[in-house]
């Protein structure tokens, strides 16, 4: 890779919703990276709790002032999205072992697909490790606070 070659990384998930885990593991990607696209995968099996609209305005509020940070939703392989983007990275948040458990052969996987496409993880602080979007939907579901949990910004 030559030094003057802008460095794209795709940070791939579902994001439903966008929480302080996700934005912090976004916030750390952009000092390795020019550019981290927030990639909102779309699968027409899974029921989502907010809207892909919502998710996306959610993210765009919380990275307003970020011009590293675009947020897009696609569908399809994360390799051919990475492809189309030119990003040459994934990134991975992980909060404990059972997160790399499950990361891991997906990441092996990917390399199959495409052997130019590397997939980085990120372990989250300590602080944050308890946060998961399940755990999240299932408060909000249940008429909870859920606003501690998502980034500064954040409205729903």
């Amino acid at each position: 890779m030559q030094n003057n070659e802008f460095k794209i990384a795709v940070f791939p998930g579902s994001f439903d919703p966008f929480t302080k885990g996700h934005y912090e593991i976004v916030e750390r990607a952009c000092s390795l990276f020019d550019k981290i696209i927030v990639a909102i995968g779309t699968n027409s099996t899974k029921q989502y709790l907010f809207p892909i609209e919502k998710r996306i305005e959610m993210i765009e509020q919380a990275f307003k002032q970020n011009a590293k940070v675009e947020v897009v939703s696609y569908s399809g392989l994360t390799v051919d999205f990475c492809k189309q983007q030119k990003a040459k990275t994934i990134v991975r948040g992980l909060r404990n072992a059972s997160d790399f458990e499950y990361e891991q052969p997906i990441a092996q996987m990917n390399k199959t697909l495409d052997e130019s496409i590397e997939t980085i993880f990120i372990s989250c602080s300590p602080q944050l490790s308890h946060i998961s979007s399940t755990i999240i939907r299932e408060i909000y579901k249940n008429k909870g606070n859920i606003l501690p949990y998502l980034p500064a910004g954040v409205s729903l």
